[in-house]
């Protein structure tokens, strides 16, 4: 099992308020035209799933399996040419701040590793960007 972390984004908002809102996949709805259409197609998603293609990888669709209340945030691929898990992480940094990071499990060879994880750590990378960026 191979990990891949995102950096650590600082988020100007409390950890509860950041929670409540991803907790709740329709609320992606604000970032959607933030994404490029070259990157990512046909993005949809409803309270739990997500699902998107993305050039040269395919169909990928994610479910939440779990919850912990203003934690984390785990999700399962339901559909992908590599089966993974992601988990979005949040820590208490005071009233008004909480720092968030992304972290991707993946059973993969050494060969396919090599061959995604440059293009995987920086998808990861844009993602917590643009999950910081949103207005909680």
């Amino acid at each position: 099992m191979s990990q891949f972390e995102s950096s650590v984004k600082v988020i100007p908002y409390g950890q509860q308020q950041v929670y409540t809102k991803l907790s709740d996949l329709n609320n992606l709805e604000i970032v959607k035209n933030s994404i490029p259409a070259d990157k990512v197609k046909n993005i949809c998603f409803d309270a739990d799933t997500l699902s998107f293609n993305v050039a040269p990888v395919g169909s990928i669709a994610l479910k939440i399996i779990e919850r912990k209340p203003y934690e984390s945030i785990k999700f399962e691929t339901t559909h992908s040419p590599m089966p993974f898990n992601m988990c979005i992480q949040l820590v208490d940094g005071g009233e008004m701040e909480c720092k968030m990071r992304l972290t991707v499990n993946i059973d993969i060879n050494p060969f396919m590793k090599g061959m995604i994880q440059k293009p995987l750590q920086e998808g990861l990378e844009k993602m917590t960007e643009m999950l910081a960026l949103i207005q909680y």
